[in-house]
């Protein structure tokens, strides 16, 4: 629990550099999907980054003011071995308290009574503003029995901050455990794409390859899918959110499969793309090629002291190079690739950023531009990469029929994508084990 202790400590001294004050951070509720089923439970981030908690009915309060001891209280459901029956174990607050590392806990059903003490001449309030309206309401409720007590003499909490985006900044560098977390959870999604590369053939319906995916997430002790899997064939590739996962697999389509499992909390994202029938052909293999090589320019690009965007940049000038020189894009009529850049003409096959922060969230918190204040009317300046971040690297092609676009590569989708962990002296890709080359993926399915 050591790793959970010191990021509260953290956020505590980020709080007393801010005046002090108290912060709040719930987990997330329960949510019923019909009658008396639930959805599966999951927890909120922010909550269990500080906690390793996973109980529902749950809240963090930190209590950070000058001349006082900072203090950690965990509210949380008692024991109830009725419902324990039911629904499992519950550590109930003291057990919760000892074993998590808080200074105090209590039941949540004292949270309200509780909370109108603790913030009784507390300075400030840190909690996720205007995020959740039930949780805005007990702020209110709370600030408003605290105003109560005014011609006593205690004051309310006078101004509010978001403490998400103090955590944010922390959940951008990830630790040597976050790093192994995330590292195996590249592994067993790696493998996942493999099994359905080498199940793959035509006849197949798209959902069979998501049933193996899932297998495999599940083998190897992931415990649920970090996303909603993609498995799109044909010209369902083209569609870059598809969901529908029901078409058959056909004799010479392409199978685009965007996929990653949650392992302990954190998120793989891994797509590959490869021929049903195992043989890419000519117009196939030559916009993949393209896609890897784009892929690569971006990664050599993911290293300390670069900007978040120069991955972007280098992937979209490989990108662009490759449409003149296959004739998706005509050079007499969109000119030079300085030109298809600056105009953007590339987006009508490439209309996505190239990669985005992975962590908790599959699409992880944290800034995407640097901190200082950009003059008036300019842009904030992209942030620089450090040790600890992980980005996503994953450039496109998408191909709808379109007239003045050479019929051979009609319906052809291709996106290929890593996990990628910067480094002190580079970049390390953790989902390295997934085949990508034409060849690798040739070889694999060959194995059938």
């Amino acid at each position: 629990m050591k790793s959970y202790a010191d990021r509260r400590a953290s956020l505590i001294e980020q709080m007393q550099a801010k005046g002090g004050g108290v912060a709040i951070i719930p987990t997330a509720p329960e949510v019923m999907r019909n009658r008396d089923a639930d959805y599966p439970y999951r927890h909120d981030s922010y909550f269990y980054y500080l906690s390793g908690f996973t109980e529902p009915e749950a809240v963090i309060v930190l209590v950070a003011i000058r001349g006082q001891a900072p203090q950690t209280i965990l509210f949380c459901r008692e024991k109830n071995l009725e419902r324990e029956i039911w629904d499992g174990y519950r550590f109930g607050p003291e057990a919760a308290r000892t074993t998590f590392g808080f200074d105090a806990a209590h039941p949540v059903a004292a949270l309200d009574g509780e909370m109108n003490k603790l913030l009784a001449d507390a300075p400030a309030l840190f909690y996720a503003l205007g995020s959740d309206a039930r949780l805005d309401a007990q702020v209110q409720g709370w600030l408003a029995g605290v105003r109560a007590l005014s011609r006593s003499g205690i004051s309310a909490p006078s101004s509010a901050h978001d403490v998400r985006g103090l955590i944010d900044e922390m959940r951008l560098f990830k630790d040597a455990g976050e790093v192994a977390v995330m590292r195996r959870a590249a592994e067993i999604s790696s493998a996942a794409h493999q099994r359905a590369m080498q199940l793959s053939r035509p006849g197949l319906r798209e959902y069979h390859l998501e049933a193996e995916l899932l297998h495999e997430f599940r083998r190897q002790g992931s415990q649920a899918p970090a996303y909603g899997s993609i498995v799109a064939t044909g010209a369902n590739a083209c569609v870059l959110h598809y969901r529908a996962s029901d078409a058959v697999l056909q004799d010479g389509d392409l199978v685009l499969i965007d996929a990653g499992c949650e392992l302990d909390s954190y998120a793989s994202d891994i797509t590959r793309t490869f021929p049903a029938n195992g043989v890419f052909s000519g117009p196939q293999k030559a916009l993949y090629e393209i896609v890897l090589a784009s892929q690569a320019a971006a990664i050599a690009e993911t290293r300390p002291g670069r900007r978040f965007i120069d991955g972007h940049d280098a992937a979209v000038r490989v990108l662009a190079q490759g449409m003149l020189d296959t004739g998706l894009l005509d050079a007499n009529k969109v000119g030079t690739l300085d030109d298809v850049i600056s105009k953007g003409d590339y987006r009508q096959f490439y209309m996505h950023r190239t990669g985005h922060w992975l962590g908790m969230d599959v699409h992880d918190v944290g800034e995407y531009h640097a901190s200082e204040t950009a003059a008036a009317g300019a842009e904030k300046p992209w942030r620089i990469l450090q040790p600890g971040m992980v980005t996503t690297v994953e450039p496109g092609i998408y191909v709808r029929p379109t007239d003045g676009v050479p019929p051979e590569f009609w319906n052809i989708g291709i996106r290929i994508e890593d996990d990628v962990l910067v480094t002190a002296t580079g970049c390390d890709i953790l989902s390295k084990d997934a085949p990508k080359t034409v060849a690798e993926i040739e070889t694999l399915m060959r194995q059938q």
